[in-house]
């Protein structure tokens, strides 16, 4: 066994761990392939560093929760925890990207399935308190 290797991984929970404030949920539901562009907010005091990076790429130009852990090095979740953090100061904010807007070849004005299915999730990651409409049927 060895005890370097373990003291390195002890390092890196440690450094999550510390990351995230013990957390180990974000508070917002995020996909993997959820993507997200620089918002008008600040982030708050006390943020990590990485904050500061995810900030920095997504201004670049827009960028996938995957992308962003990536690029940091750093576990999806504790990234999903750090981007949570910085869409309640909106500082940061789900962009809707082109897989949701209508195609030019529609003739109607109609959402797509896609864009109602991306505002039904932002509604209740804003509201999530709200009660469930359901029509009787």
């Amino acid at each position: 066994m060895s005890t370097h290797g373990d003291a390195a991984e002890d390092s890196t929970f440690v450094r999550t761990y510390t990351l995230t404030r013990g957390r180990t949920r974000p508070r917002h539901l995020l996909g993997l392939d959820t993507v997200l562009d620089a918002g008008p907010g600040r982030p708050g005091l006390g943020q990590a560093e990485e904050c500061e990076e995810i900030l920095a790429l997504c201004r670049e130009h827009r960028r996938s929760v995957t992308e962003l852990a990536g690029r940091l090095g750093r576990p999806v979740t504790a990234v999903k925890i750090l981007v949570s953090d910085l869409l309640d100061s909106q500082a940061l904010v789900i962009s809707v990207t082109a897989a949701y807007a209508p195609s030019d070849a529609d003739s109607d004005e109609r959402p797509t399935t896609h864009l109602l299915a991306a505002l039904s999730v932002a509604l209740k990651r804003k509201f999530p308190d709200a009660i469930a409409y359901r029509q009787a049927g």
